[in-house]
């Protein structure tokens, strides 16, 4: 089907004009309603249409960010990574303004993007920041960093963690941001939720033993008598946190 709003669009696009594109879709659900944008949508290049919901701005409703499926949406997360911004800042902003836009089940594009190939690895973007806080929940079933004693149950345990009811009910979180997106996961996708710690499991574990191996080879220059103790002291959780950065950026 030829839409000309869409070859606006994706021209504005390329000429770098994003707020410009957005408007020339937004104009077609103006004048020809609101299905014909989500039917167009299905043709809309995946990776134009996250050049455009990436730059949401919290201070508008998008229009776009509104009526977006959840097949069209796990289609634009999972290559979102191709823009390289190890912060997931972008990444953590669109998904917040689009899974839990009012009116929507959250769960079925939580549940649409980790079915889809590389939709995990998104998700795991997604909690980078907070993931040992996940773990936490994930072993106390609470939020309460007091519970929070830094330990990581063993894989089988993980496991048998996620199926078990968390001990907070989801009004008592309600944030529209990563405590919700956790709580969802564990209630609804343990599956998901399964893997998508599976993975920064094993981000920090490549980052553990790359950082092994640079030890290595700064005892060869600095000799035997070094303390290797004296250089991360005091770095605790934030050298977890790095862990998953590395990987990041070897796996983009």
């Amino acid at each position: 089907m030829h839409y000309p709003a869409l070859i606006k669009a994706q021209s504005l696009i390329l000429a770098g004009d994003i707020v410009g594109a957005e408007s020339a879709l937004v104009a077609m659900a103006d004048e020809e309603g609101d299905h014909a944008l989500v039917a167009a949508l299905d043709t809309f290049p995946a990776k134009d249409l996250l050049a455009v919901i990436r730059e949401y701005d919290s201070s508008k409703e998008s229009v776009i960010n509104l009526l977006v499926t959840p097949q069209q949406f796990a289609r634009a997360v999972v290559i979102e990574k191709q823009y390289k911004d190890l912060t997931h800042t972008h990444l953590r902003g669109m998904i917040n303004s689009v899974i839990f836009r009012e009116d929507h089940d959250p769960v079925e594009f939580l549940r649409t993007i980790g079915e889809l190939d590389g939709g995990c690895d998104a998700l795991a973007d997604y909690l980078l920041e907070h993931w040992t806080r996940v773990e936490s929940f994930v072993r106390t079933g609470t939020f309460d960093t007091m519970e929070d004693d830094g330990s990581l149950l063993s894989e089988a345990n993980m496991i048998a963690a996620v199926y078990t009811k968390p001990r907070v009910d989801l009004d008592e979180i309600i944030d529209h941001d990563w405590q919700e997106f956790s709580w969802l996961l564990r209630a609804e996708c343990p599956d998901i939720l399964i893997e998508v710690l599976t993975i920064l499991r094993a981000r920090f574990k490549a980052y553990n033993a790359e950082q092994e191996g640079e030890h290595e080879g700064e005892d060869d220059e600095l000799g035997p008598d070094h303390d290797h103790s004296r250089d991360t002291h005091g770095k605790g959780e934030g050298t977890k946190k790095r862990a998953a950065d590395s990987d990041e950026e070897s796996a983009i």
